[in-house]
């Protein structure tokens, strides 16, 4: 039966050498005892289609070698879940790091820029390719490294109950968290209050420093958000637990504050400067130099901003998802 030794041979090519003769000679053996069982059963012998479907049912002839086969994974079913979640992270962090070293290059080395919108975008995929693939590669070298070492050691095997880590509550807010808050708000507060109430916030005889009109939006906007957050962390304080209330309170400040410093990079808030060792053209071309500066730093200031904002509004959605959870089971 020339079609059944063709299928042997086509199984033999995917095995190991060791093992090929006496592999071949026990799926031999079980062709032709099915072969010997069908034939008794029709009462004629097979016919060429017949055999087709006999060997049609022990499938395609790579995946039963691969039967015999030990079963090899680079990284295995016990350590992909850590694998996955730990690949998912570094990209995160790696491309993030990368975010933001650009805009910080963009916005304080203008010499820097593309020249064209062309060259930003391939630059931009270019960096993303790259950035993908290095850390695809070394994630999963490491797992790799890790998956070799379980199988001769089987240290993941070992563990102790007692060292599991405590249950972390994402809605529970930490009583020193809140004190620190406090604390750091109410000297901040105070020096506001203090130092930053005037325009000229620094008159003396070595120098003088004037803000622009415009700082007493500032001054009164950054109090009044400092003055909410106090509060806020002082009820957080007693009732460590976030709400959805407080914590639309928490995204609707944060987002306020980051509004309005990004108001204050466009502001050309720096009105003079002057210093008795300094002519009044030169100081002009520093005040002029440190509100363009400050002008330039927009970018970041958005994007810190917008990562702040984006992680109020995910603890929001966590809390709506428990409360959710919560009915459900109720």
């Amino acid at each position: 039966m020339e079609i059944i030794d063709r299928y042997l041979q086509a199984v033999r090519f995917w095995l190991p050498k060791a093992q090929k003769q006496d592999i071949i000679a026990e799926l031999s053996e079980a062709i032709d005892s099915q072969i010997e069982e069908q034939t008794a059963q029709l009462g004629h012998p097979l016919t060429e289609l017949e055999l087709q479907a006999i060997l049609l049912e022990r499938g395609n002839p790579i995946l039963v070698a691969s039967r015999y086969l030990p079963q090899r994974h680079l990284i295995g079913p016990l350590i992909f879940p850590m694998y996955s979640r730990v690949l998912k992270m570094a990209w995160i962090f790696y491309f993030l790091g990368w975010l933001l070293a650009a805009i910080c290059i963009f916005t304080f080395a203008p010499s820097h820029h593309p020249m064209s919108l062309g060259t930003l975008i391939a630059e931009t995929l270019r960096t993303i390719w790259l950035t993908t693939v290095y850390t695809f590669a070394a994630v999963t070298v490491f797992f790799a490294i890790i998956e070799q070492y379980h199988l001769r050691s089987h240290f993941l095997e070992e563990w102790d109950p007692r060292k599991l880590p405590p249950l972390y509550d994402f809605n529970r807010i930490k009583r020193s968290s809140s004190i620190a808050e406090v604390v750091a708000l109410i000297v901040v507060g105070l020096w506001w209050m203090a130092a930053m109430s005037s325009p000229a916030i620094v008159n003396n005889a070595q120098a003088q420093i004037t803000l622009a009109p415009a700082w007493g939006y500032f001054f009164w906007g950054f109090g009044l958000l400092l003055a909410g957050s106090l509060v806020l962390s002082a009820v957080n304080l007693f009732h460590p637990y976030w709400t959805r209330f407080r914590a639309g309170v928490r995204l609707v400040s944060d987002a306020l504050g980051w509004a309005l410093a990004a108001w204050l990079c466009k502001a050309n808030i720096l009105a003079d400067i002057r210093l008795p060792n300094l002519r009044y053209q030169t100081t002009t071309q520093v005040a002029a130099a440190i509100n363009t500066w400050a002008a330039r730093s927009l970018p970041l200031v958005v994007t810190l901003g917008a990562i702040v904002v984006a992680f109020d509004a995910y603890r929001i959605t966590r809390l709506k998802r428990a409360n959710s959870q919560s009915l459900d089971r109720s």
